[in-house]
């Protein structure tokens, strides 16, 4: 039960970026609210790399960890429901739920995170996150060496390729249509030894979210172990841009070195305004903003 409706800072989204920066908060004794609606981007994924010590740990383990440890602070209180608008006041801002409860804030910080948008191929989804994958510094040890594709084109094609290459030489890119990569990049890749398969992607064969093969539009297929993509997406709250912020040009919402956005009192870390989407960047940025919003707080008493 939430003791009080008037908070210092209300952070909405309560995963990584969110509970660190709830954490920071805590530790400088601010009231604060999180307020998550359960539902985490990686949520298929088995294990989180790349993250001191915690690395091969499932990401629920990482977050249910961390909530342990933030709800020792006595001043942060959770909310489990979805922040569906904001409206700013003199005090700050007002927060209302979908289940109808109405929260205040002096501050927001914004830990939402994106939602991706799947392609229409039967099976990426089920593989998203587990032999579908999107970075190679989270996932990229587990499949070293292993047949392995590229599901992308042009210059994002082009990026993959380069870096992925370093974990396997057995690579493939899969532009799923007409390739759109420069001539001079189609010589630079094929010079590698990389092949380029401009088939349409129909479906992906899995066993529970393991890759085995794509099936193309024509009906042939091809073997694999794992698939790079980055499905396009949008901001899982829409709640800051409706309050003014400015996204990116690539999607992100847009922060200084402070993860402070253009609108006044309100900041944002994790996915949702940075492209890294890692555990380890989210804690960072996380961490970041809450000791930027308490010194913002601070600065106001003085």
């Amino acid at each position: 039960m939430i003791k009080t409706t008037h908070f210092d800072v209300i952070i909405i989204g309560g995963s990584y970026a969110g509970l660190s920066a709830a954490m920071a908060l805590g530790r400088a004794l601010r009231n604060v609210l999180v307020i998550d609606s359960a539902n985490p981007c990686n949520r298929q994924t088995p294990h989180s790399h790349n993250f001191l010590t915690q690395d091969g740990r499932t990401p629920q383990d990482i977050t249910h960890l961390a909530k342990e440890q933030v709800s020792k602070y006595s001043t942060v209180q959770f909310y489990e429901g979805f922040a569906i608008s904001a409206i700013r006041t003199e005090q700050g801002f007002e927060i209302a739920t979908q289940s109808g409860e109405k929260f205040m804030g002096s501050k927001l910080i914004f830990a939402s995170g994106i939602k991706d948008i799947m392609p229409d191929i039967e099976g990426f989804s089920a593989c998203w996150g587990i032999s579908v994958i999107h970075c190679p510094y989270c996932h990229g040890y587990e499949v070293k060496n292993q047949k392995t594709g590229i599901m992308a084109n042009g210059d994002m094609g082009f990026h993959y390729a380069q870096l992925i290459s370093n974990w396997t030489q057995e690579l493939t890119i899969f532009t799923n249509g007409k390739s759109t990569l420069t001539p001079e990049q189609t010589e630079i890749i094929t010079v590698k030894g990389i092949q380029i398969i401009e088939k349409e992607i129909r479906q992906i064969i899995h066993e529970h979210g393991q890759l085995q093969q794509l099936i193309f539009g024509d009906g042939s297929t091809f073997q694999l172990k794992a698939i790079y993509a980055r499905p396009a997406f949008i901001q899982h709250s829409g709640i800051p841009q409706t309050l003014g912020c400015t996204l990116n040009e690539h999607g992100f919402i847009q922060v200084d070195m402070m993860q402070k956005t253009n609108v006044p009192g309100v900041y944002a870390c994790g996915d949702n305004s940075n492209p890294m989407r890692s555990v380890a960047s989210a804690v960072s940025q996380g961490n970041m903003a809450g000791a930027a919003v308490n010194a913002e707080l601070t600065a106001a008493l003085w």
